[in-house]
């Protein structure tokens, strides 16, 4: 493909000039639906399992055996991502980008509205647990081709001044998810509580089918990547088990992949840290109220779109590796304070903490994440690699961080500050990563084999 191709679309005519962008409102759009979702369907869960399914699902055990089953079954579906990073990256790097993310995010619409379907304990015992833990199984097999598929969708259809602010966009499809996640309980919760425990904690989770039919009608009237033509039409991808690209990333770029394990650490351990356990520990343990607590992450989240514009925009810049340095040190200076003015029950100085540790340390983080992981490997390989990385990382830092949470604070008397070490020693082990990696701002995305030299 060269030259300048004119496609028909419908009643659209779109000129695509090979290597630059064409239609980026729509591809980000599209983007950002997908990751809202993803992010959607794994916080009403999250939300669901501090407030309420401890006494749905385990209501037979003492309260923190019951709060710790709740937060396990969130992990749950984080240790699914890695298989469906390596099932779908398979598909993404030989079918082609588009194809798979057409089925994910319909596996992430049916999974979730299952959910919200499901018996409880008290209607079916303790069959209702087991099919909560495979619902929530595949829910993360799904969306463990959703992200490193949506990101790379972008970036290799933008410009290369441009990848880290195009890039950075659909990165806030976590926060408009948790917008959403967030507001839709905040009106279930005020509820009489028989009405949220029998049918009214089961509207967020149905609700999902309406943002997949959103998405889905968007996908279907997308291209493939210019970058994925491209290499396709010169041959270098071929669907052959012995050119697997899972086994082809995993057997040349390990290290990558590792590296992206540990950078996720400092992203992930914040962000589930502050939005599933810090809502149960401070309605908890601290009294707060729920609404409150609610309201707090809903305003971190609107300050969340213009923040990932600014530190996308940024690392075009000066590149990936000093915005992510920047905001892994400050997670891990900021933490305490964060817990000191959680605790302070004040509602102002709870957003401050909020603002601060998410829209600052995690955001600046985030923001990076899909120019940064995407552009470590090269085409035929790339969705394998950037999936299979972000999502081992994300079974340790992201899904299980909340059991993580409640299990240390517990062995200190409901004190938080063996957690607070935890975040310091994990988000400085991200600042390290991110030191030793190399910066991939001004690569070319169409070579094969990046360099690792900085």
């Amino acid at each position: 493909m060269s030259g300048t191709e004119i496609r028909k679309n419908g009643s659209t005519i779109e000129k695509r000039k090979t290597g630059h962008s064409v239609g980026m409102g729509k591809i980000v759009v599209s983007s950002w639906i997908g990751n809202t979702i993803e992010f959607y369907d794994f916080l009403v869960y999250g939300l669901a399992a501090a407030l309420v399914f401890d006494t749905l699902f385990f209501p037979n055990v003492s309260p923190l055996a019951a709060t710790l089953a709740s937060f396990a079954t969130f992990g749950v579906g984080f240790i699914a991502r890695p298989l469906g990073g390596i099932v779908f990256g398979h598909f993404g790097d030989t079918l082609g980008r588009k194809k798979a993310l057409i089925f994910t995010l319909v596996g992430m619409g049916l999974a979730t509205m299952l959910i919200g379907i499901l018996p409880t304990y008290q209607q079916i015992g303790v069959l209702a647990p087991i099919l909560l833990v495979l619902l929530r199984f595949f829910q993360g097999f799904v969306v463990g081709g959703e992200w490193g598929g949506a990101m790379l969708f972008v970036v290799e259809n933008a410009s290369e001044k441009r990848r880290g602010l195009f890039g950075a966009i659909p990165q806030t499809g976590g926060f408009s998810g948790q917008l959403l996640a967030t507001g839709i309980f905040s009106l279930v919760t005020l509820l009489p509580e028989e009405a949220l425990l029998t049918w009214g904690w089961r509207i967020p989770f149905i609700f999902s089918a309406v943002l997949v039919g959103v998405g889905l009608y968007i996908r279907l009237h997308l291209q493939e990547t210019p970058v994925f033509e491209k290499i396709k039409a010169k041959q270098k991808i071929e669907v052959r088990s012995s050119q697997s690209p899972v086994l082809r990333v995993i057997r040349e770029s390990w290290r990558k992949i590792l590296l992206i394990m540990v950078l996720r650490f400092a992203e992930s351990v914040p962000f589930f840290l502050a939005t599933v356990f810090a809502v149960s520990y401070a309605t908890h343990q601290l009294g707060v109220g729920s609404q409150a607590m609610l309201l707090v992450v809903m305003l971190t989240c609107v300050i969340a779109f213009p923040a990932h514009a600014f530190f996308g925009a940024v690392s075009d810049k000066i590149g990936r590796r000093p915005v992510y340095i920047f905001g892994a040190v400050f997670a891990a200076v900021f933490v305490v304070p964060f817990f000191y003015l959680v605790e302070s029950g004040s509602f102002f100085w709870m957003v401050l903490a909020y603002v601060l540790f998410i829209n600052i340390a995690h955001n600046s983080i985030n923001a990076v994440q899909p120019s940064f992981f995407t552009e470590m490997f090269g085409p035929s390989v790339r969705y394998s690699g950037a999936s299979i990385g972000a999502q081992l990382g994300a079974i340790v830092a992201g899904g299980f961080t909340p059991f993580i949470a409640k299990w240390l604070t517990a062995m200190n008397n409901d004190h938080w500050a063996y957690l607070a070490t935890y975040v310091i020693i994990v988000a400085l082990l991200s600042a390290a990563a991110a030191f030793i990696a190399p910066e991939t701002s001004k690569r070319e995305l169409t070579e094969e084999q990046p360099s690792l030299e900085k």
